[in-house]
Order: C-alpha cells, then sequence, then structure tokens
C-alpha cells in the first residue's frame, strides 16, 4: 500500500514537473539544429530510418529545432559511438544512431572501444528486429531438428549477424550449419541462395527479408526454419516456427543464447552520451516516442515497407541494463561461442 502510494506521489510530482521541463527544453531547442549521426554507410536501413524519422521528429520537439542527419560509419558504429561518448556535445543536440551490435561489444566483441554503452542513454529503437535462420526446400533441412544431423551450407558476411548467428547457434547447441564468407551483403547472400549456391542463411531480420524475397515463402521455395529471438514475430509465431532457445539443453545454454539474442531487441538504437541534461533526455524520448507514433510516418513507413514497432527508451535502458548484470560465466561463455576461441 505504502508503495503504490509512494508511486502515485511521484506520478503527480512527474506531472507538475513535465511542463517546465518541457519548456526548460524548448527554450534550449528554439532555433538549434539537432544531428542525428548514423553509425552506417548512406543508403541502408540504418540510414533510411534515421531520414525517415529526422523528417518527423522536429514537430515533437519543443522549439522546433531543425533535424539533419549525417554519416560516420566503421567498426560496426563504434567510430560513430566513439566520437558522440568522447568529442560531440553533450548538450542533446547530437543523437547517434547506432548498429545494435554496438551495445554488446565490449561484452561478446574484440573491437577496442572508447565508450561504454552500459552508461549510454538510450532514446529507443525503431524496432525490434526478430531474426530468423531459412533453408531452400531441396536442401537436407526441412525443419530445425534437421540441423542437429544434417549439414546447412549458408551464406554470410564477415563479421555480421549472417556469421555470428549460425556460429553460435553451431557452438552452443550442436548444429551443423556450414558457414561460408565473403558476400558483401544481404542483397548478395539473397542471390546466392536464390541461385542454389548456398543452401540457405541465417542471421537475417525477417520483417527486411519479408519484404525483398516475398515469393520464397509463398511458393514455398525457402523455408524459415527458426527464430533467434526471445519472443519471436506474431506471423512466424502462428505459423508454427520454433524459437531457438527452446533447444536449449540446460539453463546455461539457453542464458546463453538469450544473452546473444538480446542484440535484436536493440533493433536500431537511438543514444545520446550520458551527459545530456535529464530535462532533454525525457523531451527527446518522448519526441522519439511520438515520432514512431505520428501517422504521417508510420504511413511513409508502411509505403517503403519499413517495420516500424519501437521498442520505448525505458525499456531499451532496463534490457540494456539487465544485460551488462549478466552473470559473468555465461558473458565469458557467450564471447568464446561468438568469437570462435
Amino acid at each position: 500500500m505504502v508503495g503504490k502510494y509512494l508511486g502515485a506521489l511521484a506520478a503527480l510530482a512527474a506531472a507538475f514537473a513535465s511542463p517546465a521541463s518541457a519548456q526548460d527544453a524548448g527554450s534550449f531547442y528554439k532555433g538549434k539544429q539537432i544531428t542525428i549521426i548514423v553509425g552506417s554507410s548512406p543508403g541502408g536501413g540504418y540510414d533510411t530510418y534515421a531520414r525517415l524519422i529526422a523528417r518527423h521528429m522536429p514537430k515533437h520537439i519543443p522549439g522546433a529545432p531543425t533535424v539533419i542527419v549525417q554519416n560516420m560509419p566503421g567498426a560496426g558504429s563504434n567510430v560513430a559511438a566513439n566520437y558522440i561518448y568522447n568529442v560531440a556535445p553533450k548538450d542533446g543536440t547530437i543523437i547517434g544512431a547506432y548498429q545494435s551490435g554496438v551495445v554488446l561489444e565490449p561484452l561478446l566483441g574484440k573491437t577496442p572501444i572508447k565508450h561504454d554503452p552500459s552508461k549510454s542513454i538510450y532514446l529507443g529503437s525503431a524496432n525490434d528486429d526478430v531474426y530468423i535462420c531459412l533453408a531452400r526446400a531441396d536442401s537436407k533441412v526441412h525443419e530445425f531438428k534437421d540441423l542437429f544431423s544434417n549439414e546447412l551450407l549458408v551464406a554470410a558476411s564477415q563479421s555480421s549477424s549472417t556469421s555470428d548467428y549460425p556460429a553460435v547457434i553451431n557452438a552452443v547447441l550442436g548444429t551443423k550449419f556450414k558457414i561460408v564468407s565473403g558476400y558483401p551483403g544481404s542483397r548478395e547472400i539473397s542471390l546466392a541462395v536464390e541461385r542454389g549456391e548456398a543452401q540457405g542463411a541465417c542471421g537475417l531480420a525477417w520483417p527486411s527479408i519479408n519484404v525483398t524475397q516475398p515469393g520464397w515463402f509463398n511458393s514455398g521455395a525457402v523455408k524459415v526454419i527458426v527464430q533467434t529471438h526471445a519472443t519471436g514475430h506474431p506471423e512466424l509465431n502462428a505459423k508454427g516456427v520454433p524459437l531457438a532457445h527452446t533447444f536449449a539443453r540446460n539453463d546455461d545454454e539457453r542464458a546463453m543464447l538469450d544473452l546473444f539474442f538480446s542484440q535484436s531487441r536493440f533493433g536500431r538504437p537511438y543514444v545520446v552520451a550520458p551527459e545530456v541534461p535529464k530535462d532533454r533526455v525525457a523531451v527527446l524520448r518522448k519526441a522519439f516516442a511520438d515520432s514512431m507514433a505520428d501517422p504521417e510516418l508510420r504511413a511513409e513507413a508502411a509505403r517503403a515497407r519499413l517495420d516500424a514497432e519501437p521498442v520505448l527508451g525505458e525499456d531499451l535502458q532496463t534490457l540494456v541494463a539487465k544485460v551488462y548484470a549478466s552473470p559473468p560465466a555465461i558473458i565469458a561463455r557467450t564471447r568464446k561461442a561468438v568469437l570462435g576461441e
């Protein structure tokens, strides 16, 4: 009862505090320019989402600042993350749009970095990606369980989800993905599957591949055999496509897969430096949420066939804290699986 009472008081205080914070931020942002720094090259998915959000976000920020996009690719978005964490202004005018792997880099990666993702402030993610593994119908793998006795040759890009996901599943569960790296990106991977150069692929985002290759699944030429996600996509759940972690043989294996797959929930994270004033963080988080709910943005996303089901900032912050609180032994074993050590 006491907790409930204190919660109500906190909510009441927040309600009275919000207008003042919004007004302060409005005074600050009026006439300003906000820059979204995308840690990927122009023209890709991360860039496309950032430019979509930049077109709609200004009307949801008090003071109606302009919002522009700049690209700073390199090291899986860690170049951009290092810049925003250490060099860029900390006043709420610089937002990072990173690849999801940035969040787990200190735990599971080997790229030297100069930022701490556990201390960064998360405004939200543009979507909750559900990654999948798929196989051609003419392969020997018709269901995920077939991978324990049959090899599946999968096309992959080096140091990407398409190589890391099957490698980790092999290491943790003992499956028989045969990974052929060297394909530049998802387009080339799709062509390899289409031509029969590869029997399948793993670590592809279902919302994207379902849009770019609908004929595969409508015709039955290619089948989704497993989802590498905590809860799965509603469409695939309805079709009975299993979740990879349900094949774990013990609690440690499940914890390792859950830790690794958590990056899909990060999706396309939008981040500011830890020093940004709290009132401006609150305004930016609300503006991000309002932008993603904006009917005009959602209509534009629908026309472009972009998935626009966001993860809100507070939820993302909680998830990051949970991931970084994982037992050290589980982190170490997962890291070993990721790096193939």
